[in-house]
């Protein structure tokens, strides 16, 4: 016989109360009555857990959690088991809970038809897009939120030690990334991330040798890479990494359904004294950054890593040579690219217990990509690296 388990168990209500503290004073500045939660990313963040159903929650902090699937008996009052979305405004009734004359709907995560769905359970109601809402209560991490991040970091790092240990003779970019996922499997990632945006498709990360680093991507990513088939145009292409390319190693860390995110490289024998500077570069633009404080402007943080490429005279080879990218950094979280994005056109201001991944880096033509990556906390003193890992580039010879 199975032992029972609780559904959401005692330290996510707290930590589910905590988040609800924080939502609540956003759903009113919304002007919404109360939102109704549907995506997987919000499902997960509001209950702790994921599953197949719904979230409701008033501007009052009051949560119901409409549940279809899994299967179960719901004894906690707040736990409703569903069979279908249009059952909830009869619950809300009899609960004796009026009906919203405003209803947030997460437009910018659900399809035209699950939107249409939720919006006609309440026909009277004017409708608020609540995602931004959503995006904004995710930037700042709960203590709970930033354990994990910090747990994914020591996970990831633990692997990264052992990337070296993988290569072998003639092995192809696309064996060395399998040799990685797997070894990330073992310590115990799961192997699946979630990403914001339907343009953004990635699987464990990617490994990027050589000229690869320089093939334009479809996707909003800092490095390209053709892939291995046109159907997904990114990462690793399956050539032999070669004498003199460097490979970047940029395989993510979802070890408890948070993410970090690190981006270190190696190299097959000694590289150009180019791609030296630059990598050298990326790491004064850390080094700078990381004195970021609460009240900055996320956009400060754009403009001064590229006083810094400029005075070194590297732009050409900035986030792309051929292609290049108008960000050096994002929020990291359930999604692994969350808000804020690191652009000059940001209008957000960094704020504590903000988690950042930022990722300066270049691709050096003949050579292939440079540059670091690092997941952080914002603190009142400035910024907490949370992947900690040597940052100079790793001969594999």
């Amino acid at each position: 016989m199975c032992k029972e388990i609780p559904f959401i168990s005692t330290e996510l209500r707290q930590e589910a109360g905590l988040r609800l503290r924080k939502l609540t004073p956003l759903i009113k500045e919304s002007g919404a009555d109360a939102i109704l939660l549907a995506s997987n990313t919000n499902l997960y963040y509001a209950a702790g857990r994921f599953f197949r159903g719904y979230v409701y929650i008033t501007s009052e902090g009051e949560a119901l959690y409409f549940i279809i699937r899994p299967d179960i008996f719901a004894t906690e009052e707040d736990l409703i088991p569903i069979r279908k979305p249009e059952m909830i405004p009869d619950i809300l009734r009899e609960r004796g809970i009026s009906l919203p004359s405003r209803i947030g709907i997460e437009h910018d995560s659900l399809s035209w038809s699950d939107c249409t769905r939720l919006q006609n359970l309440f026909p009277e109601a004017e409708i608020v897009n609540v995602s931004p809402v959503m995006r904004r209560a995710r930037m700042q991490k709960t203590p709970y939120e930033i354990s994990l991040i910090r747990q994914d970091g020591l996970h990831q790092a633990a692997v990264y030690h052992k990337v070296s240990r993988l290569y072998q003779r003639d092995m192809t970019d696309l064996e060395f990334q399998i040799e990685i996922e797997r070894v990330l499997r073992l310590e115990g990632s799961l192997g699946t991330l979630r990403v914001s945006g339907n343009l953004m498709e990635i699987n464990m990360g990617s490994v990027i040798a050589g000229d690869n680093a320089d093939n334009p991507s479809p996707y909003d990513f800092a490095m390209g890479g053709a892939g291995v088939d046109p159907s997904l145009p990114g990462g690793a292409s399956g050539e032999i990494i070669r004498h003199g390319q460097t490979i970047m190693v940029d395989m993510n860390g979802n070890f408890n359904g948070y993410n970090s995110d690190m981006t270190r490289v190696w190299s097959l024998g000694e590289v150009s004294p180019l791609a030296r500077k630059a990598h050298n570069c990326s790491i004064k633009i850390l080094r700078e950054l990381e004195s970021t404080t609460p009240g900055t402007k996320v956009s400060d943080m754009y403009h001064r890593a590229m006083e810094i490429v400029e005075a070194e005279g590297l732009t050409d080879y900035f986030m792309g040579h051929r292609q290049q990218a108008a960000f050096i950094g994002h929020g990291i979280g359930i999604e692994l690219n969350e808000q804020p994005a690191i652009t000059p056109r940001s209008r957000d201001i960094v704020l504590q217990d903000m988690t950042l991944a930022i990722e300066p880096k270049f691709v050096i033509p003949g050579v292939g990509a440079v540059g670091i990556e690092n997941s952080y906390v914002v603190t009142p003193t400035g910024l907490d690296n949370l992947t900690s890992f040597p940052e100079d580039i790793i001969n594999l010879l």
